[in-house]
């Protein structure tokens, strides 16, 4: 068990999901948990599950404002943040492209690649002025690949590892390290926004023959959230079962 303890850790998204087992896994280290969440009723209730140093903050990370209002309680209130996990995002339909409403596909775009950025803009500086940092960007398998009937989420993806690489590049002379994951599908909400062709077709094209389990998807993201995790930066970390091989 990696030690997280004297550290403060925030996780977009993080009530549920890829970013609850983070958050499960990071607590157990020893880590203080700040979640923040659009759900804000089921992001107080998993704050309250790890410890009551831990809490949550209601945060849409599509909107620039309550991203820096989250920010600077979260530093009030703990003084650091020496980890971030983006964990927050949305499916979005399942598509063609001539069939895709304008406005939803600017709305995944906004929270998936937007949100990312706006978090990582937000907590930079607070790292550098610590000479400390670790932030994991979760993207997916589907930003390498491309999914059919999925190009608002497989774009937003792909912009996460791009701007996950230029970021790692710009602060590599800092110990601060900047690396993302790409998963395939786990069994999360997130399933619930996607039709079942789309579920079997994700499945099919998985080697292991079966979807990721968040305690695996925890314990890679949590090592590059490690003090140990000291040179690698700019990366980006497979977990899709065999799918990508790069």
């Amino acid at each position: 068990m990696s030690d997280f303890s004297q550290q403060t850790a925030v996780i977009t998204g993080g009530a549920q999901g890829i970013g609850g087992a983070v958050a499960d896994t990071l607590r157990a280290g020893g880590a203080r948990i700040v979640i923040w969440d659009m759900d804000a009723e089921l992001a107080a209730e998993k704050a309250a599950s790890l410890g009551s140093d831990c809490f949550a903050l209601p945060v849409n990370v599509a909107d620039w404002r309550t991203v820096e209002a989250a920010r600077d309680e979260t530093l009030t209130k703990s003084g650091r943040i020496d980890i971030v996990v983006n964990s927050a995002g949305i499916a979005g339909a399942n598509a063609t492209v001539e069939d895709y409403l304008v406005d939803h596909f600017a709305e995944i775009i906004n929270i998936n690649l937007v949100g990312t950025f706006h978090v990582n803009k937000a907590v930079v500086p607070v790292m550098k002025r610590q000479e400390y940092g670790r932030i994991v960007n979760i993207a997916s398998v589907a930003g390498k690949d491309g999914n059919p009937n999925a190009s608002a989420y497989s774009a937003s993806k792909a912009g996460v590892i791009g701007f996950t690489k230029s970021l790692g590049k710009e602060l590599a002379d800092m110990d601060i390290a900047v690396n993302c994951v790409t998963p395939a599908a786990a069994r999360t909400r997130i399933f619930d926004q996607m039709k079942q062709e789309h579920i079997d077709y994700m499945l099919s094209k998985i080697p292991r023959g079966r979807f990721l389990e968040l305690k695996e998807a925890a314990a890679m993201i949590s090592w590059l959230c490690t003090k140990e995790n000291s040179f690698t930066t700019a990366g980006v970390f497979d977990l899709s079962g065999g799918r990508a091989t790069y």
